[in-house]
């Protein structure tokens, strides 16, 4: 095996900034985190890239960057298609950009995608293909990765499982398992039973409320018990398209929600038989994601040891 070539890895999403320096392997040697406020723009967020890229340059360069957006991109020239959390986006061509900036070769793709590409290679997905990842964290996202590259389609090409409608009513799958959705069952628990267990463990909070189902789940509460399943059983029926279309060999639960960890994996697991024709049983495993919050500046590393290095400019 050769030496290992130094990688930037670059995280945007909508809340905040990574930019992480690794190798072609995915190891992370070093990284700069920050919050993104959403108000002051996009503008703002390349500006710090800016300033943290160029603490970068030294005489032994990394050789590429990859980046992780977290909303529609143009993937064959790094041209942002939009965001929807923070403005200053559209149509901005990032990918140029950034190679002015960094002097190095530079893909740009989708957050979920690239995570996906990360937990394929490099965790809950290894030695698996075809691999689909889906995220459940404050949107609904996804990412099939087919031996060992993200399957993009036509422009611009994100697996946008979030978006796929569960009934001609116009429900989707974000609408009813985005962490703000559980939230809000979550909230219509603690109205409907102020003095139940739910209701305690969640307290005063008045956002993120998802992140105490796994204590009440734990703690045998039938409400809880039937969020997991209603969520799961909303999943399970989304997630039975892609494997009639796709026939995925792992699917792996990624984002804040798959912290419920086993009882959700189980719950999905045990949801997705009825909705998969006889053909195809037993199905494809379910998984959860090993790598947690580092999988997009992973994925980016991975993502950019696959581009090559920037041949030396021409002689004038």
């Amino acid at each position: 095996m050769g030496i290992a070539r130094e990688v930037v890895g670059i995280e945007i999403g909508g809340t905040k900034l990574q930019i992480v320096i690794g190798t072609d392997r995915g190891r992370i040697l070093d990284r700069f985190r920050f919050d993104v406020d959403p108000g002051q723009g996009a503008a703002a967020i390349r500006r710090q890239i800016e300033i943290t890229i160029g603490h970068l340059r030294s005489p032994k360069a990394q050789s590429a960057i990859g980046v992780g957006f977290g909303g529609p991109v143009d993937w064959r020239t790094g041209r942002i298609c939009c965001s929807h959390h923070v403005e200053g986006w559209s149509g901005f061509p990032f990918g140029a950009w950034l190679r002015e900036q960094s002097g190095l070769p530079v893909v740009v793709d989708n957050d979920a995608n690239v995570a996906a590409l990360a937990e394929s290679h490099l965790g809950a997905g290894q030695g698996a293909n075809p691999v689909f990842y889906v995220t459940l964290g404050s949107g609904v996202g996804g990412g099939l990765v087919v031996d060992g590259r993200v399957y993009h389609g036509a422009t611009p090409g994100e697996a946008e499982i979030g978006h796929v409608r569960l009934d001609q009513s116009g429900a989707t799958v974000e609408s009813r398992c985005a962490g703000w959705a559980v939230d809000r069952k979550v909230r219509a628990v603690k109205a409907a039973q102020p003095h139940g267990l739910l209701a305690r463990l969640v307290g005063q909070a008045t956002c993120g409320e998802a992140k105490y189902l796994k204590a009440a789940i734990e703690q045998g509460d039938a409400p809880a018990n039937t969020i997991l399943r209603e969520t799961a059983s909303d999943l399970a029926f989304a997630l039975s398209h892609v494997i009639h279309l796709f026939h995925p060999e792992v699917i792996v639960l990624g984002g804040g929600l798959s912290l419920i960890g086993e009882p959700l994996r189980k719950a999905v697991l045990a949801a997705l038989p009825p909705c998969v024709m006889a053909a195809f049983q037993p199905g494809p495993d379910v998984r959860l994601a090993q790598l947690s919050e580092d999988a997009v500046p992973i994925g980016a590393l991975v993502l950019g040891s696959a581009m090559p290095e920037l041949p030396p400019p021409a002689t004038p």
